[in-house]
């Protein structure tokens, strides 16, 4: 079996099993923690994941290990609500599970859109008879069965939520028959996908994004509500913080903000755009998507897409909760932080549409201010990136691929006016990624990912905790070191610096103690220590001297 394709056992970012770091993220039911512990409860007997929606139990009767195998020897049983062997990134300790697993992610990728079973288990080194018993006896269904729900859904989203003519629907599902597509649809639902359409709300509502207006980067103002989603998030939401923080840092070409801040923040119809590469059935799709406040009495995002994103339409989704960190819970992470939180309630990490990009911007970001920062990433997207149309005419690149970086030399990316060392750095990523020796993915490896990153040329702990933060939204990162965060705590009163001009390795082991507390939202402590050294000081959260890794000349 070909060892890229087994499922990434996702690391234990809460380090060590701290229980109250551990309650604290199983209170919060937060997505991101599935598949990183597990938590037996001693009264029941039952072992469960952490965002398993029965009541939550009582602290003194909670017992936490790193893997089900783990709780499994200590006598405990598995849940039936919340199916601990569904965990995203669970490691099967079985061959058949993780050939399921691989399977599965490969059919969702679409790979059955484009092949056929034989072909499909070909890749994953088996027999299509093989592959269909382990499937079954891991899913409950068939790949192919797998397979059609997901272009169901798919589907069906696309009926309730667009005006695509169905034929089109049909296609962008991944079905190459209409007729197939309609009687499946309705074998499924018990309904016509026309009957849907009739049946959803017709009720009048905004579904258009304000497209920029009076100025020099006019565009049209009739961008097509046909792609348009609603997303909800958990209340409260700094939805105006986060674009601020977009605005400091958006790279041009790539990323656009529209419109001014207004002074009631419930009223920041402000949109976000940017350009969008995501892989989907077997093929690339590029794009564009916009962000904007549904309402100021929504607790939700409106995202517009272009209609050259539906063959990646559940990608897209994914990519735009990841950026605008949806899937957070604020009041968790509030209940941890404290007064920490006073100034910015709601805040969310800037999260990554495209996770390879993000990490570029990571390194490139090393001993440089936002705005050479910006810069550099801007030539990059330029002379390697795809051109691309949208409703926005400064808005006309694509951030190259990793394979794209990867064939270049190093000569190109040092001629953009990027130091060598950075420059090496960037290259040595995009061949990693290129090679799948390293995983950007959400669901992967967080420890055999650090550990990969630092293993790269020009890449310390410091910038591979930054794209733990920054490119896999990973909330309890910590870029020790980071002097901008050593001088907010210091501000605060939670560092003591012998020498208040320089920090020394005590201060730094000082600092990272004091953020011990802060488990598992050390990330969201990081964002707020480096607003809080914005605001006091109108300058960019990123200093020349913020990089502990300048000196990392691997």
């Amino acid at each position: 079996m070909d060892p890229r394709i087994e499922p990434p056992q996702r690391a234990q970012a809460i380090d060590r099993l701290d229980p109250e770091a551990c309650h604290a993220a199983l209170l919060a039911r937060d997505a991101r923690f599935d598949g990183q512990f597990f938590v037996a409860v001693r009264s029941t007997g039952i072992y469960c994941r952490p965002v398993c929606r029965v009541r939550s139990p009582r602290p003194e009767n909670c017992r936490y290990y790193r893997h089900a195998a783990a709780a499994e020897a200590a006598g405990f049983r598995p849940c039936l609500r919340c199916r601990p062997e569904l965990a995203p990134g669970l490691a099967a300790l079985d061959m058949p599970s993780q050939l399921a697993w691989a399977a599965a992610r490969r059919i969702e990728a679409g790979e059955l859109d484009d092949g056929d079973l034989p072909q499909l288990a070909a890749r994953l080194g088996i027999t299509d008879r093989h592959l269909r018993r382990v499937f079954q006896a891991t899913w409950g269904v068939s790949p192919i069965d797998y397979a059609q729900t997901q272009r169901l859904l798919h589907a069906k989203r696309l009926l309730a939520d667009t005006d695509l003519p169905i034929g089109e629907v049909a296609l962008a599902a991944g079905f190459g028959s209409l007729r197939r597509f309609n009687d499946l649809f309705r074998q499924r639902y018990r309904l016509a996908p026309q009957d849907l359409r009739k049946r959803r709300d017709r009720a009048a509502r905004d579904v258009e994004v304000d497209t920029p207006h009076d100025g020099p980067h006019d565009g049209p103002r009739d961008t097509p509500g046909r792609w348009s989603f609603e997303l909800a998030w958990r209340p409260p939401c700094d939805w105006s913080g986060w674009l601020d923080d977009q605005a400091l840092r958006a790279v041009p070409g790539l990323e656009w903000l529209d419109g001014e801040r207004p002074a009631l923040a419930a009223g920041d119809r402000r949109v976000y755009a940017r350009t969008l590469r995501l892989t989907a059935r077997g093929g690339e799709h590029l794009g564009w998507i916009a962000l904007q406040r549904a309402a100021p009495d929504r607790e939700a995002l409106r995202l517009t897409l272009s209609p050259s994103l539906a063959g990646a339409l559940p990608q897209a989704l994914a990519a735009a909760r990841r950026l605008a960190d949806l899937g957070g819970d604020p009041r968790a992470v509030a209940a941890v932080l404290g007064d920490l939180c006073a100034a910015a309630p709601g805040l969310r990490l800037p999260g990554a549409a495209d996770p390879f990009e993000m990490a570029v911007r990571a390194v490139l970001g090393q001993q440089v201010s936002v705005a050479a920062a910006r810069t550099v990433a801007s030539r990059l997207a330029r002379a390697f990136g795809d051109a691309i149309e949208t409703p926005w005419p400064a808005l006309d690149r694509v951030f190259p691929s990793a394979q794209r970086l990867a064939a270049c030399t190093l000569d190109d990316i040092a001629g953009l006016g990027i130091v060598a060392q950075r420059a090496r750095a960037v290259l040595a990523l995009a061949q990693a990624v290129a090679d799948e020796r390293i995983s950007l993915a959400p669901s992967a490896d967080l420890a055999a990912t650090l550990a990969a990153l630092q293993a790269l040329p020009g890449i310390g702990a410091w910038t591979a905790q930054t794209i733990a933060l920054q490119a896999l939204g990973w909330p309890d990162a910590w870029p020790s070191g980071d002097r901008v965060l050593l001088q907010a705590l210091a501000q605060r009163g939670d560092l003591q610096p012998e020498d208040p001009a320089r920090f020394s390795p005590r201060d730094v082991r000082a600092a990272d103690a004091r953020a011990e507390a802060w488990r598992p939202w050390r990330g969201y402590a990081t964002l707020h220590l480096w607003r809080q050294a914005l605001a006091s000081r109108s300058a960019p959260p990123s200093e020349p001297t913020a990089s502990p890794d300048a000196q990392d000349t691997r």
